[in-house]
């Protein structure tokens, strides 16, 4: 199950974190998020150990949503030792975000 960062946890959380880090912007509101929000828990039990995921809400902190010019959620966004390495934005399907996850952990 992915964890919920927030504006006050997200240095230590995302940017400090060491290795891969998935963060799924996402609102309460919002239909796609709802329907992704399974797979990204999946993918926290299948990468346990090698891809720490969390949560931020958009609405919640939108400091955190601004700074990294978040438009559309939900907005997977993929952090390396603290640097944005690459973002899906939509409902995508699991094997897609599978492919991104093991092409990520390889580099």
């Amino acid at each position: 199950m992915a964890e919920a960062v927030t504006s006050a946890t997200w240095d230590q959380e995302v940017l400090k974190a060491p290795g891969l880090v998935l963060v799924d912007f996402w609102a309460v509101w919002c239909g796609p998020c709802r329907m992704v929000a399974p797979i990204v828990d999946e993918l926290a039990k299948d990468y346990t150990g090698r891809l720490k995921v969390v949560k931020l809400n958009t609405d919640e902190n939108s400091d955190i949503a601004g700074k990294y010019q978040i438009r559309g959620i939900p907005t997977l966004m993929f952090f390396k030792d603290g640097q944005t390495v690459d973002q899906v934005v939509g409902a995508v399907p699991k094997a897609q975000l599978k492919t991104k996850v093991e092409t990520l952990l390889a580099k």
